[in-house]
């Protein structure tokens, strides 16, 4: 997809938005059950059923999804797929790139061993590997509008108002 085609895609979606501010609140859904035989969360996807459990740090055995891992592995997706809409709008061409996230943890914190250790990651760093032959203040814009329009970055970034409620089933 060119710059042209993103913008005839986008346009009339920014044009209904601008024109009725409510139409572009969307509330997003993620639905889970928990296992009933071991300490496991099945997350639905809506593509795949996700198993996700205990970080072998914590005592899990490795074989289900660390619910860390999978933050982690939202941003890098959220953060690629903004990478590639911002070089497309900007017309800065890509040839290749990869997109890493890093996160530390410390769990003493997790498990209860040290109440002064947090409970999460601590710091996260993100970082793009681009194979392209832009110049660097065009890498910098990049950069920018990527950090500004990513929707896991900038929720990390700016903790979201929070609320959690439990209900017999």
């Amino acid at each position: 997809m060119d710059a042209e085609a993103l913008r005839a895609l986008q346009a009339p979606i920014k044009s209904r938005y601008r024109d009725d501010p409510e139409a572009a609140v969307i509330t997003l859904k993620a639905k889970g059950s928990l296992d009933d035989t071991s300490i496991a969360c099945k997350v639905e996807t809506g593509r795949a059923l996700a198993v996700a459990g205990l970080h072998p740090a914590t005592g899990g055995s490795g074989a289900e999804l660390c619910s860390g891992d999978m933050l982690l592995e939202a941003l890098v997706a959220c953060a690629g797929v903004t990478v590639k809409a911002v070089a497309t709008a900007l017309e800065i061409p890509l040839r290749a790139g990869t997109v890493s996230a890093e996160g530390d943890l410390d769990f003493r914190g997790t498990l209860g061993v040290d109440k002064t250790a947090p409970v999460g990651f601590r710091a996260i760093r993100l970082s793009f590997a681009l194979d392209t032959d832009a110049p660097q203040e065009k890498l910098d814009q990049l950069l920018n509008l990527t950090e500004r329009y990513c929707v896991v970055f900038q929720t990390l970034n700016h903790k979201p108002e929070l609320a959690v409620t439990a209900a017999r089933a």
